[in-house]
Order: structure tokens, then sequence, then C-alpha cells
């Protein structure tokens, strides 16, 4: 949308005031609690109604701070009116302790946050109980020995907090906090959201919205109390970082479709305004504005919104598929952060600044992110961005785990979601029993489809990943991104998979190799099928059947929004599908795969190769692959149009490597 700078600012302000006044009819009546309709999160009503006020706290926080105090909606007056009823023990309305509900820990984040960033309007103008009532609810986070991943970062900002206002706080908490980060920073501006199998393996969102955000934050909190040369030390990882990050955004507005919490929406904005915030970005500042505005008009203009002006749990429609166990009806808000920006004064340059094409529209590009183990490719002509994921995978590498959509697909993009069937916050809700688009796995004699998690990367160079993971089929295929239950697995081959990736297509080759035990059929899988998926897309309900079509070793896929998913068997994979989807994907109530498959069992110490292509038409010219050995290992060489070559070079497994699995069920 054409907006000038001014009615940019001001779109964002109204965008603002409606979402706080639209909760205010579900508050409780001295504002403490806000109970949003919807089935409760599994930590309970109660907890989930301080959720609601603590995260629209925020985005009240961030919109009386860059409004200078000014306060039509009596913004201060309302959640001060909430902070007072909250804190007091024998008041109906009062919030659960950190003892009653651990989430209460995230919520006070949120909430000390808003209280920095409205010190004079709010905090300054408490009455003495009330103010130390908040540093009573507080005074439990001392000690507290905070889950391993960004929650750290809760007790962090709080005890910064409560160091500055009187309350308690523990240096050896700060420096735990602190030296955890520097731990799990894994270079190139990329945090793990804390260590999985003491590897660095948690990439998704939160490296933005929390890793990047609250550190700094918590220098912003202590001010010149802050340990000398920390902020510098943050700014230049979120400077880095956000150099990655620019191009992780379609030209649709969309933030890549993958991980864990995407309810959260444009969440995804929180580390763009803070480095405009704490001049900690590369970017100029009509790009921030304009990445920021493309993102807050995607999501407003995909039904993020009820009828009643209420965030929905979902994408663009309510779906229940991308959630998790912790999720609630006021879940969503955490997207208060994606109005950061609001913080800044109107005068500041980004929002005053014209608007600059956003990187994608620039040109098409190719990028390597060795810290997440992704290749990145931008084209201009529909604004997509993919990601092919040969890193992280949330998962310990010690022990199998039923896969993840959000975490063990080999691609994501911005205009695309993984088939995420079931709905997670019910206890064996989210069985991803059959993984299938952008995986690769074997078919037992059943039909069943093994899963790929933990991978191990094996390689990352230029336009090239490589990636092994050991078949498996657990026998209780429930999947969360905390690992799952513990469940028994049945083994099967190891498979390697490397891509070469540049514009719309990726090369994706496969080798297949048993273990010694089970060489003795002289190569060949007991009854297991080979088979390569491509991307999902969300198809018109109405002409669903027309939109999939397959012919010999090609299947093709044209989505509601146009855009083309072709599959092509370039060697061994002869046999070509589309599998229909039903309530299965974040984008469409109506989905389709393209698959290629072997004819028969898939043959051990073999090559076989698909084009995977994702784009606004169909392939176009395509690369040329050819395939031959070199010692043990199996190569592709890709000869791509226009002159450029590439390498997937996948070696033999080691079967002298350590095999943590060795227990388990063998097929």
């Amino acid at each position: 949308m054409n907006r000038t700078p001014a009615e940019d600012r001001a779109h964002w302000e109204r965008t603002a005031d409606r979402m706080l006044l639209a909760v205010r009819p579900y508050a409780t009546d001295e504002h403490a609690l806000i109970s949003l309709p919807g089935v409760p999160s599994h930590n309970g009503a109660h907890s989930d109604g301080l959720e609601g006020f603590a995260r629209t706290f925020l985005l009240a926080g961030f919109r009386l701070a860059g409004a200078g105090g000014a306060d039509p909606l009596d913004l201060a007056g309302w959640y001060a009116a909430g902070l007072s009823a909250g804190t007091d023990p024998g008041n109906p309305e009062r919030w659960p302790t950190f003892a009653d509900r651990g989430q209460a820990k995230v919520e006070a984040a949120s909430i000390v946050i808003a209280l920095h960033e409205t010190r004079p309007w709010i905090w300054d103008r408490l009455d003495d109980r009330v103010r130390q009532r908040v540093l009573d609810w507080l005074a439990p986070m001392v000690g507290d020995p905070m889950p391993g991943n960004n929650w750290i970062w809760f007790q962090g900002v709080t005890e910064a907090f409560a160091r500055t206002a009187g309350g308690q706080w523990s240096q050896q908490d700060l420096d735990r906090v602190i030296a955890l980060t520097d731990g799990w920073y894994a270079g190139e501006g990329w945090y793990s959201d804390g260590l999985t199998g003491a590897a660095h393996r948690n990439f998704d969102h939160y490296n933005g919205w929390a890793m990047h955000l609250y550190p700094l934050w918590f220098c912003r909190i202590l001010g010149d109390a802050a340990p000398g040369g920390l902020l510098d030390r943050y700014r230049a990882r979120l400077h880095r970082f956000l150099a990655d990050q620019r191009l992780l955004i379609g030209g649709n507005g969309s933030p890549l479709v993958h991980g864990r919490s995407l309810t959260y929406r444009h969440a995804a904005l929180a580390p763009l305004w803070t480095g405009a915030l704490f001049d900690a970005t590369p970017l100029a500042p009509g790009e921030t504005r304009a990445l920021a505005g493309r993102m807050l008009d995607h999501f407003t203009g995909h039904g993020a919104t009820d009828e009643h002006g209420l965030l929905t749990l979902g994408w663009h429609r309510p779906f229940r598929g991308i959630l998790q166990g912790y999720s609630g009806p006021a879940s969503p808000y955490w997207t208060s952060k994606g109005f950061i920006g609001l913080a800044l004064p109107p005068e500041h340059p980004v929002w005053t600044e014209g608007e600059s094409p956003l990187p994608v529209e620039q040109g098409d590009f190719t990028r390597t992110l060795t810290a997440p183990g992704w290749l990145v490719s931008g084209t201009a002509a529909d604004g997509v961005v993919r990601v092919v994921n040969h890193g992280g995978d949330h998962a310990d590498p010690a022990r199998p785990h039923a896969d993840d959509p959000g975490y063990a697909r080999f691609a994501y993009s911005t205009h695309t979601a993984p088939e995420t069937p079931g709905d997670p916050t019910v206890p064996g809700g989210s069985a991803d029993a059959d993984p299938l688009d952008n995986a690769v796995v074997l078919l037992d004699a059943a039909g069943r489809a093994s899963h790929r998690r933990p991978a191990e990367r094996i390689s990352i160079d230029g336009a090239t990943a490589v990636s092994r993971s050991r078949a498996h089929w657990p026998k209780d295929a429930t999947w969360d991104v905390f690992g799952g239950p513990d469940t028994p697995y049945t083994l099967g081959p190891w498979i390697t998979t490397g891509s070469a990736l540049r514009g719309s297509v990726e090369v994706r080759a496969v080798r297949v190799d048993g273990c010694a035990e089970d060489r003795a059929d002289g190569g060949a899988a007991a009854g297991h099928r080979l088979r390569v998926g491509g991307w999902a897309l969300a198809v018109d309900p109405r002409s669903a059947s027309g939109a999939a079509t397959a012919e010999g070793a090609a299947a093709r896929v044209e989505g509601a929004d146009g855009l083309v998913s072709v599959v092509i068997g370039a060697h061994r994979l002869p046999r070509a599908a589309s599998v229909a989807g039903a309530g299965s994907n974040a984008l469409g109530a109506s989905s389709a795969t393209p698959v290629v498959a072997t004819e028969g069992p898939v043959t051990h110490g073999a090559i076989h190769v698909a084009l995977i292509h994702l784009g606004g038409t169909g392939p176009g010219d395509l690369p040329q692959v050819t395939t031959r050995a070199e010692g043990d290992a199996l190569l592709a060489d890709v000869s791509w149009p226009g002159g450029t070559h590439d390498t997937i070079r996948l070696p033999a497994p080691d079967d002298t490597a350590y095999d943590p699995w060795k227990d388990q069920f063998r097929a």
C-alpha cells in the first residue's frame, strides 16, 4: 500500500489502538486479567488471563513511549489498575505466582519492559504499596533455575528492572544469564535457542524476537549499570543478524514459515525495529520501515484478526496445526513485539525517510547461512524466498525423534507452509504419521514413511549442503518441539541427502546405505521404497483435483495463489504422484504435494536425484545433472542454465562411528 511516512506511522498507531481496544471487553473488572475466548492452553485459563494482560500491556508500553505519554485511550490508567489488582494477593483477580504457573515468568518479562518504557506515566505514579507488591510478585525470580533456552532472559530483564526499582536481584543470576547466552551464540549473528545435546541445533524465530531482543533491553533497563562492553557486543551481533534477516522476508511481506510459535506472526519484526532503536542495523531507515509495513499489511490483509478485532490462533486464518501445547487464546499477542517501532519518536528517520524496495525485489540472490546450516535463494519475479535446511532440527542427536514439521523438513519458504496435520495442543494430536512435503523418506512394507530427526550436518559450502540421518519409524509419531514422547523405534538404513540451490530450483541428491549387519542382502533394502517430496501448496478446494497432475517422472501442483510446485525424478526416481491434504496446511483448507519415488525397493549405495521447483511459473530451463562415483563417495555434478556448476558430494556413512541408537529395533 502506498502511504506517506506520516500516514504510515498513523496507520501503525491506529492498528495498535484497535488491537488494544478490542481486548477490553474481555478484561476482568479491575483489568488484571484479559481472558480471551477460545480453548485454554495447557497452563490453564488463569495463566492465560495474565498472558492477555502482559502481552497487550507490552503493546501499550511501546505506544505510550513513542507518543511521549500522550494518552487519549487512558492506557496508563487502564493498565495501572490491572497492575494494582493483579499483584494484590487478596484480590479475586490476582495473578498466578511463579510457583503457581511457570508461564507467569514469561509474562513478567513483558510487564517489566512495558513498565520501563512507561516509567514517567505508570511506574512513577503508582502508589508506593502497589510498587512494592509488583516487586514482591517479581522477587521469586531470584535464584530460579530457569529452563536452558530463551527463558533465562525472562529472569535477566525481570531482575534488571527490579534492580533499578529497589527490588530483589542477584548478580549470580545475571552473570549466569550472560554466560549462557555467550555459549549459545553460534556466530554470524545467530543464536541457538539453548543447546540440544550440547550442540547449536535450535535455530528459529526465537533468535530474533528473544535472543537478540532481551539482551539489548537488559542493557537499556540497566543503563550505566550494565556490564562494560555488553551493549556493544549485543549490538554487533544484532547488526550481523539483520544482514541475513532482511533476506528472509518475501516480496509478499511474509516471514519464513518455519519453526515454532508461528502464531506470533509479525513478532518476526522485533529484531528489525530493535536494530533501529539501538542503532544496531545495517539497514537504511526506509528499508526497515518497508519490511515492517509489508509484513504488517501481509497479516492484516490475510485475516489475522477476527470479526471482533482479536488476533486468532493461526497464521492467515484460525489454524491449530501450527500451535504448541503452550498456545492459548492470548498467545498471538506476542506480536506486540512487532510494534517496537512505535517506541521510536515520530521524527526518527525510520518514520520520516522514504521506503526502499525489499531485498528480494531488488534482484535474485543466493546465500549460504553457515551458522543455521541454510541455503537461501530469493527470486525477484515472484518474490519467493526459499531456505534449504541442512542445519538445526531442534533434536537431541543422542536419540531418535518423531519429525516436527516446523524443523525437520528439507525446505521452507515465505510463500508456503509445511503440512501440519492435527492439533498439537491436544495430547497425541500432533502425530505426523507420514512426513511428506520436502521430506526424503523410506516407505516400509506397510507404506509408513520414515522420520528424519535428528540429522547430522555433513557439509555446507557455497550453494551446496549435505546432511545425514538414520531412517526410523516411531511407534508413537506424536511430535513436539522438545522431542516428543519416549517410544520404541524401528531403525532402518542411513539416508544421506545433499542439495544445490539456485533460483527456483533445488537439486536434491540422495543415497541410502544399510549398516554392516544389513548388507547380507546384496544391497537391496527389504521392502523400502524411497520417496522425495516437494513443496506443499494450498489449492482451491473447488478445483483441487485439477490443481495437481502427475505424468511419468514429473508431478506438478498449481496453488490457489498462482504458485507452481514441481518435482521431477531426474535419476532413479521414475514414479511421480501428488498427495492431497485436507485441513493440514496453514495457508488453506485444501493442499497438495508433488512427490517422486523409486519403482521398487531402493538400491543401497546408489545415487538418486530429484529436481524441486517452487515459483510463480513453471521451472523453465532446468539444470543438467550427471552422476559419478569417487571412491566411496557418490557425486552429482550440476550444470545450471547460464554456465554455473556445482557438485553435490554424498560420502558413505562410517560404520565404525558411535551409534547411540544401537539398542533400538532394526528394520
